[in-house]
């Protein structure tokens, strides 16, 4: 091993740790890992739900692999992507509480999602879990049920968004419904509250998902 002084070790130091804010440093990059945080998924579903081309997809996910934070298999033609560890997803909600709490921009973009005020559940996490579990509140996860199978909140129904209005039936209505899907800044959730509201159901969402729960030490479900 070549020796080095102290200040060309402390520049290779920084230069590595760099490499990850520099993966970071796009909207989109930010936007997969977010949806790679729910399971892996090929470049095609990456690329359709991001709303950029699968060339450019591609791009990202080269910038992601080469610091290390994604990690590819080929499924016979299909290159399908994966997060490197569950450290990444939290590095994204931690990046994100970051800038939300020093961002007044952030926080009054996610003011305008909450179009009404008792949209959101007003429980905390724990209570929230307790009363899914004594069967109180009915917590819909209404993302994909790829994701939901990959991991879900205790308790919680595979109800995708998709199929929400043609199963409307299977829903209690004697009791509250809290619906959460990707994440703070995922909207579908606040879809299923709208649609749920529409037809009678006490519906109200909740911001976290699979990676905030696990953030605050909170199991999940897999599989």
């Amino acid at each position: 091993m070549i020796a080095m002084d102290n200040r060309t070790l402390k520049d290779l130091l920084y230069e590595q740790v760099a490499r990850v804010g520099k993966a970071l440093a796009s909207p989109k990059r930010l936007e997969i890992l977010e949806m790679l945080a729910q399971g892996e998924k090929a470049v095609e579903t990456i690329a359709g739900e991001v709303a950029i081309d699968v060339k450019l997809t591609s791009a990202h996910l080269k910038a992601l692999k080469e610091a290390r934070l994604v990690q590819v298999r080929r499924d016979g033609k299909r290159m399908i992507y994966r997060l490197s560890g569950a450290d990444v997803a939290q590095l994204g909600v931690t990046l994100r509480q970051v800038a939300e709490e020093h961002l007044v921009e952030l926080q009054l973009a996610l003011q305008h999602m909450v179009e009404q005020a008792d949209q959101l559940v007003q429980l905390g996490r724990d209570e929230l879990l307790a009363q899914a579990r004594r069967g109180e509140v009915v917590v819909l996860d209404v993302r994909p049920l790829d994701e939901y199978d990959t991991a879900h909140l205790p308790y919680a129904r595979s109800m995708p968004l998709a199929e929400l209005a043609q199963r409307l039936a299977e829903l209690p209505r004697d009791v509250d419904l809290v619906a959460y899907c990707r994440g703070p800044f995922c909207l579908m959730s606040d879809a299923a509250v709208k649609l749920l509201r529409e037809h009678g159901f006490r519906a109200r969402k909740t911001a976290d998902g699979v990676s905030e729960w696990q953030a605050a030490g909170l199991p999940v479900v897999r599989g």
